[in-house]
C-alpha cells in the first residue's frame, strides 16, 4: 500500500500484519519501532560508515538491507527469504539500486545457515516470521550454535523476537544464546519488559563486549524510546530458563488480536 504522506514510500503487509515499510527515496527513513532498534544495533557495532558483511535471515521488503547499504556503502549483504512470491513482488515494485551489494536468495533460513561457511559474517540478523510468529526452526540451541559458527570473532547476532509475560519463549531464546555466546543484551519498550503488553524485543549476542552504553543512549533518545537490558537485570529475566533443543523448540506465541495492527 502506498503511503499518502511520502511520495515513493510503501507499506507491505503479510496476512494482515504490517511487515515492512520502505521509502525508495530515503532508505534511511525507518517507520517501525523494531526496525529502528535493529538499525541502532548496526550503527553501534562498528565505526560509522565501515563496510560489513551481513547475513539477513528473513527479507521482507529489504528495509534493513537498504538502510545498511545507504549508511555503510561497500557492505556485502546476503538476504535469505523463503517466500518466492514475496521476493518477486518486492523485486518488481520495490527494486534495490544497482550496485547496492544486496543479494537475495530464495531459501529456507535454517538450511542456508547450515550451509554457510565458518566465520563468514560480521553480523547475522534474524527477522524471520511465519505470519506473525518466529518459526520453531529458528528457536533452538542448535540454531544458536550455527549462528555462532557463522559469525566472525567479535561478530554480532541481532534478532527481532516477539513475546509477552511470562516470557516463556523469550527466556528460552536468551538461554539458547547465552549457552552459545559470552555476551547478551535485550532491547525493548519498557511496557513490554514490565509485562504490560505483548510486543517486540530485539536480542543481541556476541563473544565480545556489546556496545551497551552507546546503544542505551540512542535507544533512550529515539522517537520510540526503549531500554537496553544486560548483565544482572537480564540474568534475573533469564533465571531458571534452560536451552531448548530442536526436538522441543516451538514457534513464538500467537500475538493477541490487534497487537500488531495497522491502527
Amino acid at each position: 500500500m502506498p503511503d499518502i504522506d511520502r511520495e515513493r514510500a510503501w507499506l507491505l503487509t503479510v496476512d494482515g500484519a504490517p511487515q515492512s515499510y520502505v521509502d525508495l527515496d530515503d532508505p534511511e527513513h525507518l517507520e517501525f519501532e523494531y526496525v529502528r532498534r535493529l538499525a541502532h544495533v548496526l550503527d553501534c557495532v562498528a565505526e560509522p560508515g565501515a563496510a560489513l558483511d551481513l547475513l539477513h535471515l528473513g527479507g521482507g521488503a529489504l528495509t534493513l538491507p537498504r538502510y545498511a547499504a545507504a549508511g555503510r556503502p561497500g557492505s556485502r549483504q546476503d538476504v535469505v527469504e523463503f517466500d518466492a512470491g514475496l521476493v518477486a513482488l518486492v523485486g518488481e515494485f520495490l527494486p534495490v539500486a544497482a550496485g547496492s551489494g544486496i543479494t537475495v536468495h530464495v531459501a529456507d533460513a535454517r538450511a542456508w545457515l547450515a550451509a554457510a561457511p565458518d566465520a563468514s559474517a560480521d553480523v547475522v540478523v534474524g527477522d524471520v516470521f511465519g505470519g506473525s510468529r518466529v518459526p520453531a526452526s529458528l528457536a533452538s540451541a542448535e540454531y544458536a550454535r550455527e549462528v555462532a559458527r557463522v559469525l566472525r570473532p567479535g561478530g554480532v547476532y541481532v534478532a527481532n523476537l516477539a513475546d509477552g509475560a511470562p516470557f516463556g519463549f523469550l527466556r528460552g531464546q536468551l538461554a539458547n544464546f547465552g549457552a552459545a555466546f559470552g555476551e547478551l543484551a535485550l532491547i525493548a519498550e519498557p511496557g513490554v519488559l514490565r509485562g504490560r503488553r505483548f510486543g517486540n524485543a530485539v536480542l543481541l549476542a556476541s563473544q565480545r563486549e556489546l556496545p551497551v552504553a552507546p546503544l542505551s543512549r540512542v535507544c533512550a533518545g529515539d522517537a520510540f524510546p526503549a531500554r537496553v537490558e544486560s548483565g544482572a537485570a537480564l540474568a534475573r529475566l533469564m533465571r531458571g530458563a534452560l536451552p531448548v533443543a530442536d526436538a522441543d523448540a516451538v514457534a513464538s506465541p500467537e500475538p493477541p488480536e490487534g497487537a500488531f495492527s495497522l491502527g
